[in-house]
C-alpha cells in the first residue's frame, strides 16, 4: 500500500470516528427531549425520593428505613467510616468501577480509564453514600412516590448489586471513598458510552413509573424534566 492509500485510509477512519462522536453529541443532547411520562397508580404518594447530581452524576436517594424496605440492613452502616447510624437517607448510584476507584477528580482521569469505561472493557459498581438530610435545589430534586411505586423502585436497584453466594451484596475494600458517609459495592453490568451511570438513573425513574428522558447520557437530560 502507497502512502497515498494509506493517508486515504487514515483520513477516512478519522471521518468515521469524528461522525460517531458527532452523531453521539447530537443524540445525547436531542434525545432527552422526548420525555416518558409518569404513571398515576392512583395511590397515596407517601414516600420522599429525592434525584440528585454532583454536576456529573445521578445518584437516587431515599429514606434509609420505612415500611418498604431498610437499606441499612443490606447496605450496613459498619461500611462506612464514621459507622454512625443516625443517617435519614441513602443515594445509591451505579458507574464505572475504574472512574469511582481510581477517578476522584477529573485531573486524575487516565486514557485507559475513560477507554474502558467508553468501550465495556471494565467492571461496574455501586456507590452508596449515607445523609441526614436533603436539601432541595438545583441539582437536588423531591419527589413523592406511592409505596407500589417505591417497591419497584427498589427492586429495580437491588436488581443491579452483585451478591455472594448467601445473598448479600458484596462490599469493595477500599480506601478511594469520598468521605466518611459513603461505600463502593460490587454491580453487574457494563458501563459504556450508551449506558452510563445517568442512563442507568434515568431507567431507575421509568422503573417507578416516573417521568424521564427517553435516554439520556447525561445528568441535564434528567433534569431537563424536573425543573
Amino acid at each position: 500500500m502507497n502512502v497515498k492509500k494509506m493517508l486515504i485510509l487514515l483520513l477516512k477512519i478519522i471521518g468515521i470516528v469524528l461522525g460517531v462522536v458527532i452523531l453521539y453529541v447530537v443524540l445525547g443532547y436531542l434525545l432527552p427531549f422526548i420525555e416518558v411520562s409518569g404513571k398515576d397508580d392512583r395511590q397515596k404518594k407517601e414516600i420522599p425520593v429525592y434525584i440528585y447530581t454532583n454536576g456529573v452524576h445521578t445518584d437516587i436517594v431515599m429514606p434509609v428505613k420505612n415500611d418498604v424496605q431498610d437499606w441499612s440492613l443490606k447496605l450496613p452502616f459498619n461500611n462506612i467510616r464514621s459507622k454512625k447510624t443516625d443517617y435519614n437517607y441513602i443515594g445509591i448510584g451505579w458507574g464505572d468501577k475504574g472512574f469511582y476507584l481510581d477517578t476522584p477528580t477529573w485531573a486524575d482521569l487516565k486514557f485507559s480509564t475513560a477507554f474502558k469505561a467508553a468501550f465495556w472493557l471494565s467492571k461496574s459498581a455501586m456507590h452508596c453514600t449515607y445523609y441526614r438530610e436533603m436539601r432541595e435545589g438545583e441539582d437536588c430534586k423531591k419527589i413523592m412516590i406511592s409505596r407500589s411505586q417505591y417497591q419497584k423502585l427498589v427492586q429495580f436497584i437491588e436488581n443491579k448489586f452483585d451478591q455472594d453466594q448467601n445473598g448479600k451484596f458484596i462490599l469493595i475494600p477500599t480506601n478511594a471513598v469520598y468521605g466518611d458517609n459513603d461505600a463502593f459495592y460490587d454491580a453487574k453490568g457494563t458501563y459504556s458510552f450508551l449506558y452510563t451511570c445517568n442512563t442507568w438513573a434515568n431507567d431507575a425513574l421509568k422503573a417507578a413509573e416516573q417521568k424521564a428522558a427517553f435516554w439520556t447520557p447525561s445528568d441535564y437530560g434528567i433534569f431537563l424534566h424536573y425543573k
